[in-house]
C-alpha cells in the first residue's frame, strides 16, 4: 500500500490488519454504518491487475469466462479465471480505462494470479502489472454515495456495471453501491470530499456486508479451485457467457451448463454462531452426516447480531430445515433472500 494513502488513512483513524481495515474496533459497529447510511471503504482487500497493448483484449478474453471483446469502453463486467477443470482460481471485477484493462480481484491471491496469468503472454503484445503501487481502490455505498461522486467532481455512472472517467474511474456495482479507481495522486483528496459530503469511513468487514447482501462472491485463497463459476452463482450474475469459445475450464463449465447436473449453489445465510465464521468452514446437513455439505466463501458480522455469509451448499440440503456450521452439530443457519432468482 502507497505510504501517503495509508498515513492518511491511519490519520483518520484507519486501523491495518492482514488486508483488512477497520474504522471501529468492534466491525459490527462499520457494518452498522453501511446498513443505516452512507459508507466510504478502502478497499484494501483488493489487489489490482493492469493490462496494456494491442493483444490485451484478445489475451484476456482466451483466458477469462466472459467476454471480453464485447466489453465496451464504459463497461465492466464480472469475469473468472479457472483451472483445466474448470475451478476458480479468481473471481474478478474487469474494465476498461482508455486502452486497458483493469482487473480487481482478492489482494491475498493477487500476486501469485499476475504470475500465473504472465505464463500465459509468451509472444501476445501484452503487458501485465501490479497496479496497486499507482492507483487506490474505494468503496463507496449508501443512499448519499451519488451525491458523494458528484461532489468531489466524479461522474456518476448511469447502470449497474457501467464505468465513468474523469479525475478518477467510477465503476457502479449495483444501484447504490460503487467502486472508485483513484490514481495516488488524487486520492486523498477525493476520500476529503466524500468525507465532507457525509460519507462515514468503515473497514473492510461492511463492504463484505454489502457484497453478502448483494449475493456477489470473492475468491480468496482459501477457497480457490473449490468451486465451478456455477457453483457461486457467476452464471446468474452476469460472470460467464456461453457463446464466447474456448477459455481454461470451458469444457467444464459449459457441460455443467447444458447437462443441467449442477448439485451445488451459493446461498446466503444468517446464523447466531458466537465467533465470525471463517472462510472455508465446512457446512453439514443431516442428509450428508459426517461428510461436508458445503463452505463458506464469505462471512461478516450483522448489524443486529450474529453474521451473515454466503455459503456454498448441496441444494438437496438448502431444501432442509437443518444445516450447520463447522461440524454435524455446530451452530444453525437461516436462510435468508438473494437479490436475483437461483435458477
Amino acid at each position: 500500500m502507497n505510504a501517503t494513502w495509508q498515513s492518511h488513512l491511519g490519520a483518520n483513524g484507519a486501523k491495518f490488519s492482514d488486508n483488512s481495515v477497520k474504522f471501529n474496533d468492534d466491525e459490527r459497529q462499520d457494518v452498522t454504518l453501511a446498513a443505516q447510511g452512507t459508507v466510504l471503504v478502502p478497499l484494501v482487500h483488493l489487489g489490482a491487475i493492469r493490462a496494456t497493448g494491442e493483444d490485451a483484449s484478445v489475451f484476456l478474453h482466451n483466458l477469462f469466462s466472459n467476454d471480453v471483446k464485447k466489453l465496451g469502453p464504459n463497461e465492466a463486467q464480472l469475469t473468472s479465471f479457472n483451472t483445466a477443470k474448470g475451478r476458480m482460481l479468481a473471481s474478478i471485477i474487469l474494465w476498461r480505462e482508455a486502452g486497458d484493462y483493469l482487473l480487481t480481484l482478492s489482494a491475498d491471491i493477487h500476486a501469485a494470479t499476475l504470475k500465473k496469468l504472465s505464463m500465459f503472454v509468451l509472444r501476445s503484445k501484452v503487458r501485465l502489472m501490479d497496479d496497486s503501487g499507482d492507483s487506490v481502490l474505494i468503496g463507496l455505498a449508501g443512499p448519499q454515495a451519488g451525491a458523494a461522486l458528484e461532489a468531489a467532481g466524479l461522474h456518476i455512472p448511469g447502470a449497474p456495471r457501467a464505468t465513468a472517467s474523469g479525475l478518477a474511474t467510477v465503476v457502479r456495482l449495483d444501484g447504490a453501491r460503487f467502486l472508485v479507481s483513484a490514481p495516488i495522486s488524487e486520492a486523498v483528496g477525493l476520500w476529503d470530499k466524500f468525507v465532507a459530503a457525509g460519507a462515514a469511513p468503515a473497514g473492510t468487514a461492511a463492504w463484505s456486508w454489502l457484497d453478502i447482501c448483494q449475493g456477489l462472491p470473492t475468491v480468496t485463497l482459501p477457497v480457490q479451485e473449490e468451486f465451478v463459476a456455477q457453483m457461486l452463482n457467476f452464471d446468474l450474475i452476469g460472470g460467464v457467457s456461453f457463446n464466447k469459445g474456448c477459455y481454461p475450464g470451458q469444457e467444464i463449465v459449459a457441460r455443467t451448463h447444458y447437462l443441467g447436473k449442477l448439485k451445488k449453489r451459493m446461498f446466503r445465510v444468517h446464523t447466531d454462531a458466537t465467533e465470525l465464521p471463517a472462510t472455508g468452514t465446512d457446512v453439514y446437513s443431516p442428509e450428508f452426516g459426517e461428510q461436508s455439505a458445503g463452505k463458506v466463501v464469505i462471512a461478516a458480522p450483522a448489524p443486529e447480531g450474529g453474521f451473515d455469509a454466503l455459503v456454498v451448499l448441496q441444494t438437496s440440503s438448502a431444501e432442509s430445515t437443518e444445516v450447520h456450521l463447522g461440524t454435524p452439530d455446530g451452530a444453525p443457519v437461516s436462510f435468508l433472500p438473494l437479490p436475483y432468482a437461483l435458477s
